[in-house]
């Protein structure tokens, strides 16, 4: 007989986080090992309790969902994240894909829809509701674009254009000359993507820059 999937439940709303836990102890294939009121308690227990998945709010205080997944799946691989979260809009959709999660569903999905979602990424799978599938499926469909706030949302959009031109080889002297800025507010730039991204040089912002399709019409001069 398979194990229950051993869920931790991330949200900040007290009446919810208890009516999903009720929900998830009635069935057999789930048990609830903890509660977490904010993200930096979620990924403290993450860390104790290792569920095999998180539920995650995104909009909580102390520590955000996207941090606390991005803290979380960088610990422990293994823990799949899904979202459940009022929030669908394209930023909060692709932060948290980003930040490692395996599914995504807006609150007042239907009480099945959650069921199968937690059951699916406790095995491993992606999921998502019908709503982020189309953005995402949008998303993958149109042509990529440094200006896509989709892409590396915590970014500026200077600095998505920096980057772009980073990725396409272009050095910090020519983009300086091609956005018509001076050395000194390009090397800023620089610096600040490296650090939004964490990145420690050149080469690892080139190397996550062309992995999301940026730099694909590199004209290096």
């Amino acid at each position: 007989m398979t194990s229950p999937v051993r869920v931790l439940i991330a949200d900040d709303h007290g009446v919810f986080r208890k009516g999903l836990s009720a929900l998830l102890e009635s069935l057999p294939t789930a048990t609830v090992v903890g509660e977490a009121a904010d993200g930096a308690q979620a990924v403290q227990l993450a860390a104790q309790l290792a569920p095999d998945v998180v539920v995650m709010d995104l909009h909580m205080p102390s520590l955000g969902g996207v941090e606390a997944t991005r803290r979380i799946v960088h610990a422990n691989p293994t823990i799949g994240v899904l979202v459940l979260t009022m929030f669908e809009d394209d930023d909060s959709v692709f932060a948290a894909m980003r930040a490692g999660a395996r599914g995504y569903l807006v609150k007042g999905s239907e009480t099945e829809d959650v069921i199968a979602a937690v059951t699916a990424v406790g095995r491993g799978e992606a999921i998502f509701g019908p709503s982020v599938a189309l953005r995402i499926l949008s998303f993958l469909t149109k042509p990529l674009s440094a200006f896509d706030r989709q892409l590396f949302p915590e970014l500026s959009n200077r600095e998505r254009e920096v980057l772009d031109l980073i990725a396409s080889g272009v050095t910090n002297a020519d983009i300086a000359k091609r956005l018509f800025l001076s050395p000194k507010t390009v090397r800023n730039h620089v610096s600040s993507v490296f650090t939004k991204l964490q990145v420690a040089d050149r080469a690892q912002a080139i190397l996550r820059a062309r992995e999301a399709g940026l730099g694909r019409h590199a004209d290096p001069r």
